[in-house]
């Protein structure tokens, strides 16, 4: 073996055993739970309601709830009635604000009778708040998105977790919120097109309805309906330690294991996930708002056909929603 390919070889081994020791203490570090005290905060929450939900959004009249899809168009109007069943106030006169965006598939370059490009007119966010009582000019922001993948190769994408399961929350907590009006107000934004490469959150950002330098924080919603590990991972704590007292706080009274990590760069964890921009909050950190995202770790059921209401883990999805509910709260007393 020559010089040169020994100097290659020596530096190659040099970044497998760094990546390796790295993944070791991140994984360490991710696996390790804040304290929780020994009782769980009594529930506020409509439960019931929420199961309800999930089963609504994930059945076959859905479709899947594909951006610009009968299922995805239906799926907005569920989410318009009910925060106009729940009282929420409008920004203007509509909760929709509808967007369009031309969107580029990658995969079309490898699946026939597929368009590379497609131009989407009928996106839609639906965005209602609750104003404050004390700093009504001050929103807290409280995020989900309601499309998913829709119907492709002959099968329908139910999208139970992904993300049914945080837009149930998100109108469970929008419930409690206009019954039980914080100090700031909190604007509760149901996103189109995430999986579309969070097309809806970056119209709503890119023209907010209230002054970008109100907005407080974005606390994002994606996948709380179940963890084959059994535990709630709040992303944003790494880079923004200011709100680590907030997620403690939550985690103390919360009935599920809530978890810190897979937020910073991929070439410090041994190539872990990083998850500072992977769903709707990574259009807040681009705009400089703080964001927390709860959410789990992808099960076996991410993004398949597979993803239905009947494999949500009802305990798990009640404690991970109440532990949300809780951080809003906490954010609310500390801004």
């Amino acid at each position: 073996m020559s010089t040169t390919r020994r100097i290659r070889f020596a530096l190659l081994a040099s970044v497998l055993v760094i990546l390796g020791v790295e993944r070791l203490v991140e994984s360490r570090r991710i696996a390790q739970p804040l304290p929780r005290t020994a009782s769980a905060v009594p529930p506020r929450l409509d439960s019931d309601q929420m199961l309800l939900d999930v089963q609504i959004l994930s059945s076959e009249r859905f479709g899947g709830r594909a951006t610009d899809s009968p299922g995805g168009m239906l799926a907005g109007e569920l989410v318009k009635a009910r925060f106009a069943e729940i009282g929420l106030s409008k920004f203007g006169e509509h909760f929709e604000q509808p967007f369009s965006f031309v969107h580029r598939s990658i995969r079309a370059l490898w699946r026939r009778n597929r368009p590379f490009t497609k131009t989407f007119t009928e996106a839609r966010n639906i965005v209602g708040f609750v104003p404050g009582s004390q700093a009504p000019a001050d929103f807290i922001v409280v995020s989900a998105h309601f499309d998913h993948l829709g119907i492709f190769g002959g099968a329908m994408y139910p999208g139970a977790d992904d993300n049914a399961s945080g837009t149930s929350a998100l109108l469970a907590i929008a419930k409690y919120v206009k019954a039980h009006p914080l100090a700031h107000s909190v604007a509760f934004a149901a996103f189109d097109a995430e999986e579309l490469g969070l097309r809806g959150s970056d119209a709503f950002v890119r023209a907010m309805p209230f002054a970008k330098d109100h907005a407080r924080l974005d606390i994002n919603v994606d996948m709380i309906g179940r963890s084959d590990a059994g535990r709630l991972v709040v992303a944003g704590v790494t880079e923004q330690p200011a709100l680590r007292p907030l997620v403690e706080a939550a985690a103390r009274e919360s009935a599920v294991p809530v978890h810190l990590g897979y937020d910073r760069p991929m070439y410090l964890t041994g190539m872990l996930p990083d998850w500072r921009t992977v769903s709707d909050h990574g259009s807040f950190r681009d705009a400089g708002v703080p964001y927390l995202y709860f959410g789990v770790e992808d099960h076996a059921d991410t993004h398949q056909p597979t993803d239905t209401a009947a494999r949500i883990d009802a305990p798990f999805f009640r404690g991970a929603a109440e532990t949300v509910l809780t951080a809003l709260i906490e954010a609310d007393r500390l801004h």
